[in-house]
């Protein structure tokens, strides 16, 4: 009995969103419209609260970097996306798809948890105030956010190396529009029992440590908000948490309904919409809930924008 046909894999096909070709221009252009918004909006926001001297506190330290790790990972995927949609084989090269894996498992992990410390950073400020400014410290800040980054390249390099380790037969047809562990996984030619096992042990915890971080900080904070007697406070409390609230609940429904869901009721176009959501969407997403929600980002982009309009007129 003859062994599985394996061969010396040097690219992929990427299946892509649909195969329909009378689809292929309006979904490019819905697509390249997402990517530039968000690409303007993440690129915009990090500027902003790089350089604005209003903007340099420990909220929009991490917001800064949940803007960064947006735009890394919209990138990752959206312009190699673009691309499929324009040439006649959607193809990526074998250390192309290992590289994009690498850095979308990295960024996205390193998403997770700059939100939750983001919900640290907000009951900080709402449940210890006089003492915020010594607990959020810079070198507070930028230790969770080394942390953070230091963890999930260390996780994403083991699961890559863990996946291309793995012999592929000679079907190099990935059934997404990008280069995901589990249609990978798919394509070996022998047991992935133990990198399945590594994958559910690492996403599982990423999922959980940072959600029950993020809940028990908001807890606190309710608890909080409820005992203070001012409506104005607890207005202003809550206004506080909006945006960050909003963000995080868009993003973890989006995660939960991809892996949280019965194995039986999963379809892949389902999945590829799911992952359009959270690779593309979201990034797109997040700076406008951010500056449309917060008035101190409003007041400097509307600033910002004057004197642009000062300088051109």
């Amino acid at each position: 009995m003859e062994g599985p046909n394996l061969t010396a894999v040097t690219e992929f096909i990427l299946l892509g969103i649909t195969n329909l070709p009378e689809l292929q221009a309006p979904l490019f252009l819905l697509f390249l419209i997402i990517y530039l918004t968000s690409l303007l909006g993440n690129l915009g926001m990090i500027i902003l609260t790089q350089v604005d001297p209003r903007l340099q506190t420990p909220m929009y330290f991490f917001l800064r970097h949940l803007a960064l790790t947006d735009l890394g990972y919209s990138t990752a995927v959206g312009p190699k996306m673009l691309v499929n949609f324009v040439v006649d084989q959607n193809t990526i090269s074998y250390y192309g798809c290992a590289t994009q894996l690498t850095v979308l498992v990295a960024l996205v992990g390193s998403e997770f948890f700059i939100l939750s410390a983001m919900s640290y950073d907000r009951y900080v400020a709402i449940c210890n105030p006089l003492l915020y400014t010594v607990i959020m410290s810079p070198r507070i800040c930028w230790m969770l956010v080394t942390i953070s980054y230091l963890y999930c390249t260390f996780v994403s390099l083991l699961l890559t190396i863990k996946i291309f380790t793995l012999p592929f037969c000679d079907n190099k047809v990935i059934r997404h529009f990008y280069c995901d562990s589990l249609p990978l996984m798919s394509l070996a030619c022998s047991n992935t029992y133990d990198t399945e096992i590594i994958i559910l042990i690492f996403s599982s915890f990423d999922f959980i440590f940072s959600l029950l971080i993020i809940l028990v900080s908001y807890l606190l904070i309710f608890i909080i908000i409820l005992r203070m007697n001012s409506v104005e406070g607890r207005y202003k409390a809550f206004s506080t948490c909006g945006s960050h609230l909003t963000v995080v609940t868009v993003l973890y429904a989006t995660m939960m309904f991809m892996y949280m869901q019965p194995k039986s009721s999963h379809s892949i176009d389902s999945d590829k919409v799911a992952s359009i959501f959270y690779t593309l969407i979201i990034p797109m997403l997040n700076p406008l809930i951010y500056s449309l929600r917060n008035n101190d980002v409003k007041y400097v982009l509307q600033r910002t924008w004057k004197k642009v309009c000062t300088v051109f007129s």
